[in-house]
């Protein structure tokens, strides 16, 4: 049965817990709920083009792949392109019909360079060097076992001037969060460079994002300024994501990344959740030495992918 391609309804929550089931199977590690689907649609930016297809066949979701224009990256026409195929119904060519779907959109845009993120498993490589993607660094997922792990005490006393808040104490005001997230982001490695230099832009996208727990995200202040944080992803079914942890670079050195994860940590398993997971580029051995420390381990790796407009499939 050959699969057929549409795209996600908004706000259909049938249509959002379809992408969430496809994206659980084919990639595990993810912190995913139908929520963050549905607002990953109502608050991308038009700059964007986002779109999320779905593959269904005889009535089941077996793909899905999200794809779009990087609006925040400081390189013009760069794109993203995600397909995740559920491993029950691989064989179908569902991955295929969704990667030319989104390519086809790609094509109308003025794009210069689309990324990908594939498993390190021969298949998928395989998979991406067909329709001429050609690989470049790598990433890896890890896991820590929260029911298990003994986590790192936290100090019995902090440092002068040093305090710890939860993501919630901002609630009313979330620019210092904003302001320590720009500065963190723009030195983390990432596909592109971005430049995180639109409030309204990040209030919508990614403080109001249903998966970012306030609750459990925590920022480290030093002298009253936030100095380092660890923002925290749940999906309310026992599984906890570092979605990023960074430090300004006027208080690196210090520890202070280190606590604010340990805080969190803590705080995720007191609530009850049992497994956490977080993923570092291969080339961030500083953020890869803190969750060693941690006990985190490595679960997968994954390879990126970049195509050139025109490329030969």
């Amino acid at each position: 049965m050959i699969p057929t391609i549409r795209d996600l309804r908004a706000g259909d929550v049938a249509d959002a817990e379809s992408v969430v089931r496809v994206r659980r199977s084919a990639l595990p590690f993810l912190i995913t709920t139908a929520a963050g689907v549905g607002h990953e649609l109502t608050s991308a930016h038009p700059d964007g083009h986002h779109r999320v297809l779905l593959a269904e066949a005889g009535g089941l979701p077996v793909g899905t792949v999200s794809v779009g224009v990087a609006h925040r990256g400081t390189e013009p026409g760069q794109a993203y392109l995600n397909a995740y195929v559920d491993p029950e119904h691989r064989g179908l060519g569902a991955g295929g019909l969704l990667v030319r779907a989104a390519e086809e959109h790609l094509a109308a845009l003025d794009v210069v360079d689309t990324y990908t993120w594939v498993l390190d498993e021969p298949e998928h490589r395989a998979f991406a060097e067909r329709r001429g993607y050609r690989p470049s660094r790598s990433a890896h997922f890890l896991r820590l076992d929260l029911t298990a792990a003994t986590l790192p005490p936290l100090p019995a006393r902090l440092p002068a001037g040093v305090e710890l808040r939860p993501g919630s104490a901002f609630a009313s005001d979330p620019r210092p969060l904003y302001r320590a997230d720009a500065e963190a982001t723009a030195d983390e490695p990432g596909d592109v460079p971005v430049g995180l230099d639109d409030y309204e832009d990040w209030l919508n996208d990614v403080w109001l994002d249903p998966g970012l727990d306030h609750e459990l995200t925590t920022a480290v202040l030093v002298d009253g300024v936030v100095a380092a944080f660890s923002a925290a992803r749940t999906d309310g079914a026992g599984r906890y994501g570092s979605a990023m942890t960074g430090t300004l670079r006027a208080f690196r050195g210090r520890g202070l990344a280190k606590l604010a994860k340990t805080d969190s940590l803590h705080r995720a398993r007191a609530a009850g959740y049992r497994e956490a997971f977080t993923g570092n580029d291969s080339g961030n051995e500083p953020m890869l030495a803190i969750n060693r420390w941690f006990g985190y381990e490595i679960c997968a790796s994954e390879t990126r992918y970049t195509k050139k407009a025109g490329a030969a499939r």
